[in-house]
């Protein structure tokens, strides 16, 4: 049997992990991402943790299928990455640099198009050929699957459907410099913003009002007990998530909807209150399509690098 790697880069860890060629999880770890000098570090310290890894375990490199990484900015089919601005990488191809510190096969993707790659192959979606992954953290992001692989996009930028216009009356600029970013509203540090633009509105009693300093899962456990002003921001939240969802999903029209990142970990509540306003505003034909969870946390990044390389090394041997 085979083995690979799948690498999913963030910007403070970079978690590793080894799998066989089933998709069995064997091992993991991670490392510190170091950013200095631009990021310069980065592929070469992961060189060396898997360099160290097969050497500590014995493993042979001839079964080493390669390397399946994920990072934070976009990458073309060809490997080549278009600024990584939190690593400090600029632009250059990392299949052959990684390849050239490891000499194994490298295959790079979009880490949010990796994640739903690994939420589609092991995951939330398992088993589905065309997906959308949608992730609310700090910032909303997405991937993308069509025919069971991820969409990249001209520019590597498929699938940044946190900065689909929802509100052109906005005021505030998105981290990315436009206005009225669905990203704005529907991530944690938004649905935060919405909950303190409510209560500076109303002089009401609220649970959030005894929150020294407001948490978006504080909104969730007000909302989660009754508290009316709580539940008025959920409620205009979730409009924001079916609308701008809605609008994705007339275009891609996927098999199912997986909704990820921490604003997910409200669960069952959350899933519904988004396909509920999801139903109001999709186009009548896509009204079928599914909702799920995301459940492989932490780890989807990992499962879809590796994925990425087993499938590319596949597609090598039928050449």
């Amino acid at each position: 049997m085979n083995f690979g790697f799948g690498v999913d880069v963030g910007g403070t860890t970079v978690k590793i992990a080894y799998f066989n060629q089933e998709g069995s999880l064997l091992d993991k770890w991670e490392i510190p991402t170091d950013t200095k000098n631009g990021g310069t570090q980065i592929l070469p310290d992961i060189a060396a943790s898997i360099s160290d890894y097969l050497e500590k375990k014995n493993i042979p490199r001839s079964q080493v299928i390669g390397i399946g990484i994920g990072v934070p900015g976009p990458v073309d089919d060809d490997g080549n990455v278009n600024c990584c601005s939190n690593l400090g990488w600029g632009v250059f191809n990392v299949h052959e640099a990684l390849k050239a510190l490891t000499g194994l096969p490298v295959k790079a993707g979009n880490d949010a198009n990796v994640a739903a790659l690994g939420e589609a192959w092991k995951g939330g979606g398992h088993g589905c050929e065309n997906m959308l992954l949608a992730t609310f953290g700090t910032g909303v992001g997405g991937g993308i699957i069509i025919g069971g692989q991820p969409i990249n996009g001209a520019h590597g930028a498929a699938g940044e459907i946190g900065h689909v216009m929802v509100n052109r009356h906005e005021q505030e600029p998105c981290t990315c410099g436009n206005y009225g970013c669905a990203e704005q509203y529907c991530s944690a540090t938004g649905v935060v913003r919405l909950a303190k633009m409510k209560l500076s509105a109303s002089d009401r009693d609220s649970l959030m009002r005894t929150c020294q300093h407001l948490t978006c899962k504080d909104v969730f456990d007000a909302g989660a007990k009754g508290d009316a002003l709580a539940l008025e921001v959920l409620e205009q939240v979730y409009d924001y998530m079916g609308q701008f969802l809605a609008a994705v999903c007339c275009t891609l029209d996927p098999e199912l909807v997986v909704l990820g990142g921490g604003v997910s970990n409200a669960g069952q509540p959350f899933l519904e209150g988004v396909k509920r306003y999801f139903d109001k505003y999709i186009f009548h034909a896509s009204r079928s399509i599914g909702f799920a969870l995301a459940v492989l946390g932490n780890s989807a990044g990992t499962y879809g690098a590796f994925k990425l390389i087993l499938d590319a090394q596949r597609k090598s041997f039928q050449e």
